[in-house]
């Protein structure tokens, strides 16, 4: 899509140096995938917040960390 906007002079030059990508496109395009990916993160956060996770009985949070970690 091709879109024209405003932005300051200050994001854009910030943009390029965090975003590292070749072109300002390219910068655009990580820094919107990475803010997407936190909105997600967010979200799911704030589930887990309103509704844990339970595991069965017998089972920890450590041990599937270890069985995770042999992988």
């Amino acid at each position: 899509m091709k879109v024209t906007a405003l932005i300051p002079d200050d994001i854009i030059n910030e943009l390029k140096q965090y975003a590292g990508g070749r072109t300002l496109t390219d910068s655009l395009i990580v820094a919107l995938t990475e803010w997407i990916s936190l909105r997600k993160i967010k979200e799911l956060n704030r589930l887990v917040e309103k509704s844990p996770l339970n595991f069965q009985e017998g089972v920890s949070a450590s041990q599937i960390r270890s069985v995770n970690r042999k992988r």
